[in-house]
């Protein structure tokens, strides 16, 4: 049941609601890299507690993101989104009393299922409102919000964190849910899907436990050893998971998530490409702020005014892209921006140290936003390009996904690497009661004093050195795979799919809508 709305102010009321909502989901993901430090000296955490303290968020968004983003459709989107800035704000405000790392955590985890009500819900009651004339450029202004809201909140975080405490982080979230929540009541009709298709509950289930099973495997890997029982166990959770997940959706009637589309090379190759790079680009920024915190001494505002060059970048190639695309094509456009991110992280992974400070890791930052920003917008027109008009709006949520997974197993990954590279490190600089504070982590070793502080930067660093090279590996694995098993054209797939026929498929979105 679609509810087009004819009057323009009413449009432009329900865009800013749901955008509104928006920025509330994505400043979360960000804004509390740039607290790190004080969480693990007022908390007592440990770095890899404050790891999945900032990660626990991104991981309960993709893994609940398509089951909640189908309810969504089958409950009525208005009830669902109203339900999930509700919950979103009671989440923040008992992290923002938070009494305990445990406490906190627990509170991340609940924010980040209430955001997986809320952000696949923003874009259906777009395509589901708006005309077609007037769907693409709310489109637009929706996708804008997306990519901004993570940079504003890393900056009002950081100001909140230098002037008060990263307690009044949680402020913005709950101000932008809350005014979302009153534009939504007067503003936002109801709508639902027209398919009375009973809802997918077992794909559902399944796809969650794959998404939690592999963030955990990547978590705890490269902490615990890869052989360790809880490595183990999730591998396998992981593994069947998917397993059981491809199987069930090719049999089920109405699926959660189509299979077959990804017999397009487009659609698989993008997705592919987006969930390395926006995986990445999130674990980078993750290591980036202990260390221009932590390692260097700078305040919250200083470090994320030092990610700006790649931020800038990274806009100005986004915008570029199409050009450069049309020009030589999507699929070496791609693995342009793929060669230079790896390019970048092997530079910074190559001549970062204490001493050298941000001067020595400015030029792979550059390379790495100008690669990011060349490889993202193709990457994206190529899951676009491959499914018909009709179908654009599976493409779209399909991206959400994507880059919400590929931020929680960036995290999971990078993180937690650099934890392990760090810890075994400063175990061999350091011995007895020193070292075992400086286990905790960099932030609280720096507090501790000087005894341990110069042994915990250089430790550090070469958990930093591992965690790049793994990122650089992980990027020349995709431009591998992208030279190989790539769509020829945008093009070329958009216009054999137009004339033929695609499988439908749901993703939080109906297709119908979009047309």
């Amino acid at each position: 049941m679609t509810a087009l709305v004819d009057d323009p102010r009413r449009r432009r009321a329900i865009l800013l609601g749901v955008c509104l909502a928006l920025m509330a989901v994505v400043a979360s993901v960000s804004g509390l890299n740039v607290a790190q430090p004080q969480l693990a000296v007022e908390l007592g955490a440990a770095q890899d507690t404050v790891l999945w303290i900032v990660n626990g968020y991104a991981v309960t968004l993709a893994a609940l993101l398509l089951p909640l983003g189908a309810a969504g459709d089958h409950l009525g989107r208005k009830p669902v989104l109203l339900s999930g800035l509700t919950l979103f704000v009671i989440a923040n405000l008992a992290a923002a009393l938070a009494p305990s790392a445990g406490f906190l955590l627990a509170a991340r985890l609940l924010a980040g299922a209430s955001a997986a009500m809320i952000m696949p819900v923003t874009l259906a009651v777009i395509t589901s409102t708006f005309p077609a004339e007037d769907r693409s450029r709310a489109i637009g202004v929706w996708t804008g919000v997306a990519g901004g809201g993570g940079i504003l909140g890393m900056f009002l975080s950081a100001v909140l964190v230098d002037l008060a405490s990263w307690r009044w982080l949680f402020v913005l979230p709950i101000a932008l849910a809350a005014a979302a929540a009153v534009v939504t009541l007067r503003s936002v009709p109801d709508s639902r899907s027209e398919n009375r298709d009973r809802f997918d509950a077992v794909g559902a289930a399944l796809s969650s436990v794959a998404v939690v099973g592999w963030v955990f495997v990547l978590h705890e890997g490269p902490d615990r050893g890869w052989t360790a029982p809880v490595t183990l166990l999730s591998l396998a959770a992981g593994v069947l998971g998917v397993a059981g997940f491809v199987t069930w959706e090719l049999r089920h009637p109405a699926p959660l998530l189509d299979i077959r589309l990804f017999r397009e090379r487009g659609l698989t190759g993008g997705s592919v490409t987006l969930l390395a790079v926006f995986g990445v680009q999130a674990g980078i920024f993750v290591v980036l702020f202990p260390y221009l915190q932590a390692v260097l001494g700078w305040s919250g505002f200083r470090a994320t005014l030092a990610l700006m060059p790649t931020a800038l970048l990274m806009m100005a190639a986004s915008g570029l892209a199409p050009k450069v695309a049309a020009r030589i094509g999507g699929r070496p456009a791609m693995a342009a921006g793929l060669v230079v991110s790896a390019t970048g992280l092997g530079l910074m992974a190559a001549f970062v140290s204490v001493d050298g400070g941000y001067p020595s890791i400015l030029p792979g930052m550059v390379l790495m936003g100008l690669g990011m920003g060349l490889t993202m917008t193709p990457a994206t027109e190529a899951i676009t390009g491959s499914l018909p008009r009709a179908q654009q709006g599976v493409a779209s949520a399909l991206n959400d996904v994507t880059r919400e997974l590929g931020t929680a197993l960036g995290v999971a990954l990078l993180g937690t690497i650099l934890t392990a590279g760090y810890r075994g490190a400063v175990e061999s600089r350091l011995a007895g009661a020193p070292a075992e504070v400086a286990l905790r982590g960099v932030a609280n070793a720096v507090a501790a004093g000087p005894a341990v502080a110069g042994a915990a930067r250089e430790s550090f660093v070469d958990g930093w050195r591992q965690s790049m090279w793994a990122g650089a590996g992980v990027l020349v694995l995709v431009l591998v795979l992208t030279l190989v098993k790539s769509p020829l054209s945008i093009q070329r797939s958009s216009a054999s799919l137009r004339r033929g026929t695609a499988p439908a498929g749901t993703l939080g979105i109906d297709s119908e809508e979009m047309e």
